[in-house]
């Protein structure tokens, strides 16, 4: 299975490398251009949703991922998972489209969070 993450937290990364290490394939950006444009044949994409914000306390970089992922004919059929942001987190509004991820995950995220993931595919 070919799993693609997209996180700036070193823990979240630790941890998807923890649980894919030699089993799976593992690609880990902090860029979500880089990687709508590098994800072809990945089974499932996580997204660290900090790491789409542009400016702190505004959803608009997220808004951006989102419309990126759903127009681009490689990474839209890819199942999402979306990390939520941290509880503490204030953030100007959040928005949703039906069946754009498949499910959100809440802080801390560790590896056998991740290790599950692989039944979803």
């Amino acid at each position: 299975m070919k799993f693609v993450l997209i996180s700036k937290d070193e823990e979240i990364i630790e941890s998807a490398q923890e649980a894919y290490g030699t089993h799976y394939s593992l690609t880990v950006y902090k860029n979500w251009s880089l990687a709508l444009a590098e994800c072809k044949g990945a089974d499932l994409m996580f997204v660290d949703i900090v790491a789409t914000i542009n400016e702190p306390g505004k959803i608009q970089g997220y808004e951006d991922f989102a419309a990126a992922k759903l127009s681009n004919e490689t990474s839209n059929p890819i199942p999402l998972v979306a990390i939520a942001l941290p509880t503490d987190y204030e953030i100007d509004s959040m928005v949703g489209w039906p069946g754009f991820v498949i499910a959100m995950w809440h802080r801390p995220v560790d590896a056998k969070r991740f290790r599950q993931a692989s039944g979803y595919v």
